[in-house]
């Protein structure tokens, strides 16, 4: 059974850090890249950050010097670690996994920035 778990959501004010970690089981096949997405209310989801198995980062210009995905301590899992927060940051942030030609997403996790 394919499980991809998010956690570390919650609410900051502006400037703040938060870490969002996600952990991913269950896939048959060797995963290629494991990323973040976010939405905001009323507008579409949005690639924040992604790392393939190689170790080659993508990152949404609106995050760039801010987010980074820190070296995995363990295997299939994914951090995002979020600096200088803004309010434009506030979304749900999901985990999104890719092997092969299937994509997984985990459920979710609220993440608010108060100016």
């Amino acid at each position: 059974q394919v499980q991809v778990v998010e956690s570390g959501g919650g609410l900051v004010q502006a400037g703040g850090s938060l870490r969002l970690s996600c952990a991913a089981s269950g896939m048959s096949f060797s995963i290629n890249t494991m990323g973040w997405y976010r939405q905001a209310p009323g507008k579409q989801r949005e690639l924040v950050a992604s790392i393939t198995s190689g170790g080659r980062t993508n990152y949404a210009d609106s995050v760039k010097g801010r987010f980074s995905i820190p070296r995995a301590n363990a295997k299939n899992t994914v951090s995002l670690q979020m600096n200088s927060l803004k309010p434009e940051d506030t979304a749900v942030y999901y985990c999104n996994v890719i092997t092969g030609s299937l994509a997984y997403w985990g459920q979710g996790t609220q993440v608010t920035v108060s100016s």
